[in-house]
């Protein structure tokens, strides 16, 4: 009984084939294709899911040839979605989270509901792309009058599978309109922003079935198989695969780094909304109690204007050669949609070598890294002495290195797969292949030997 877990992240997808052999996960990555946001010609940010839902239907096929598949589980990152009208037909574009629209509707909200109510009903720290901004200029714009459902990124694609909606709570929290105390949709929040309420149905937890594949489905990959809910936001995900022992603070390192810990209740505070923390849904209606950091973004896109001539690894050596004092605040918003990243640190920090540039982004990572811990020290009232970093981030050895530098901390990184090994746990949670987180992250431990202590 194989599994496969689709993980699409903001700019790479893939396929992963696993199986639980004498004890172990094994994992086989069996297809990868890049995902970018497109432009239109309005000059609107947006994903070709078209796209997307082709490279999904033939990672399945090429797992499908390499064994028998019987489960299946979809994550992506949050916040983004598409509307579709009584047809079931999308309504115009899935626009994506750097767009610009949701800055422009977040003041027009803010007037409605105040940030302040906002944050002590769902405790979603503020991000202008936050669903509930891009939602609202729906309302602005009229996409929302013609829409019969709303479907997050994950419970689309799970719907062009199966044909069946379920809306997912993991993701469902990254909107920023599900009340952490009841766990549901707000009913204040979609009453007063004008919002349809039939588009927001009861939320569905992780380790939940979907359903069969479409008989469309089956046709092009070849075989029949049963669609499970992971954590369908992939942070969520990563974050159930990370190795915490008495609920250590976490990184999930990728193209964000979100620092964070695990938290039975929400962090409603006010203390808590001026650092911008956020209260994300995991499993059983736990939390993540996390603040999102720009990440790994800014060196990807410094990559990208370099016409990726320079790999990941040397560009990390180049920085380890270039030391420089220059840092930034990677969480400015200038650094979240620039036309150039290059340009836009040069605005703070002057001239930089390649190498300078590079080691700035990575130092500055570091020490925002610090200072959240430092944060959720102060709100918690609790010391931790280990920090633990998963997700494709933990490669950059210079990045761990500055980490533990700054922080002081006990680092350990690994898993590197975290998301797509956390979206397997759920799938093996739902078939009981195991009892429970604990003996998922158990199963995690003995499974892959990279997850180690960084040294300097």
């Amino acid at each position: 009984m194989s599994y496969v877990a689709i993980d699409i992240g903001a700019s790479s997808g893939r396929a992963i084939l696993a199986d639980v052999i004498d004890g172990k996960l094994t994992l086989k990555e069996v297809h990868r294709f890049p995902n970018l946001p497109k432009k239109d010609k309005e000059g609107h940010l947006y994903w070709d899911v078209d796209s997307l839902f082709s490279e999904i239907l033939i990672g399945l096929k090429k797992a499908g040839e390499q064994g028998k598949v019987s489960y299946v589980g979809i994550d992506t990152w949050a916040v983004d979605y598409v509307l579709l009208n009584k047809e079931d037909r999308r309504i115009g574009k899935a626009y994506c989270y750097r767009d610009e629209r949701g800055m422009k509707a977040s003041k027009d909200v803010h007037k409605l509901l105040p940030f302040a109510t906002l944050y002590s009903k769902t405790g979603m720290q503020f991000q202008p792309f936050n669903s509930i901004y891009q939602l609202y200029d729906d309302v602005k714009t009229g996409r929302m009058s013609k829409a019969k459902s709303f479907l997050m990124l994950p419970d689309y694609f799970n719907f062009l599978l199966t044909n069946i909606k379920k809306q997912e709570y993991t993701n469902g929290t990254s909107t920023g309109m599900v009340n952490a105390l009841t766990h549901t949709w707000d009913e204040e929040i979609i009453k007063k922003l004008g919002f349809k309420r039939e588009l927001f149905a009861p939320l569905t937890q992780p380790g939940s079935v979907v359903g069969p594949f479409s008989k469309e489905v089956e046709e092009k990959v070849g075989y029949s198989a049963t669609v499970l809910l992971p954590a369908t936001h992939d942070t969520a995900s990563a974050v159930l695969a990370a190795p915490l022992e008495d609920k250590t603070p976490y990184i999930s390192s990728g193209t964000w780094s979100l620092l964070g810990i695990e938290q039975v209740d929400a962090h409603l505070d006010e203390k808590s909304m001026k650092y911008n923390y956020t209260n994300e849904g995991s499993l059983d209606h736990t939390f993540r109690f996390q603040k999102n950091i720009m990440g790994l973004w800014m060196i990807q896109q410094v990559r990208h204007e370099l016409h990726d001539e320079y790999s990941f690894a040397t560009l990390a050596q180049m920085a380890r050669e270039n030391p420089t004092d220059k840092i930034v605040n990677v969480n400015d918003e200038s650094f979240l949609a620039p036309e150039s990243m290059i340009r836009a640190m040069e605005e703070k920090t002057g001239k930089l070598s390649i190498g300078e540039m590079a080691y700035c982004i990575y130092h500055s990572l570091a020490l925002s890294y610090k200072e959240s811990l430092q944060e959720i020290e102060e709100m918690t009232g609790k010391h931790y002495d280990t920090l633990n970093i998963i997700g494709g981030g933990i490669y950059n050895t210079l990045l761990n290195e500055l980490t533990l530098k700054e922080t002081g901390k006990r680092v350990i990184v690994g898993p590197a797969e975290g998301t797509a090994i956390g979206n397997l746990l759920m799938q093996l949670y739902a078939t009981k292949e195991i009892s429970s987180l604990k003996e998922g992250r158990e199963l995690v431990k003995r499974s892959f030997e990279e997850i180690t202590e960084v040294k300097l």
